[in-house]
């Protein structure tokens, strides 16, 4: 798969779980992020080419909020190295400057030192 994206993504030390809105369920866990894309790990495959509308629980209050609301289109899913669980990769859709700020402090207090 060719390699499209702008910004490297950034691997988190916490387990975040991200939610679908509209079902009320978890959806999975973030393996990685940037301001413009996530990766998450579940335990189904989900449906690729679809937009979801997702909720991150942030694993402490950054600027007053515990949670990430935002829409995303997922555009890949395969099955992750441990057979038991898929990898989907979504874009991130209409993300706001305040939820930039967010992703942005989330990757330099949680995320990963290269």
């Amino acid at each position: 798969m060719e390699e499209r994206r702008k910004l490297k993504r950034r691997h988190i030390i916490y387990y975040l779980l991200v939610f679908d809105r509209d079902a009320h369920a978890v959806l999975g866990q973030v393996v990685d992020i940037t301001p413009q894309g996530i990766m998450l790990i579940s335990e189904q495959p989900l449906e690729v080419g679809r937009i979801y509308n997702l909720r991150l629980l942030l694993p402490y209050a950054i600027a007053g909020k515990r949670e990430l609301l935002f829409q995303a289109h997922s555009k890949w899913c395969q099955k992750d190295l441990n057979p038991d669980f898929y990898d989907t990769g979504f874009q991130l859709l209409n993300v706001g400057e305040e939820e930039v700020r967010t992703i942005e402090w989330l990757i330099e207090q949680a995320g990963f030192r290269d």
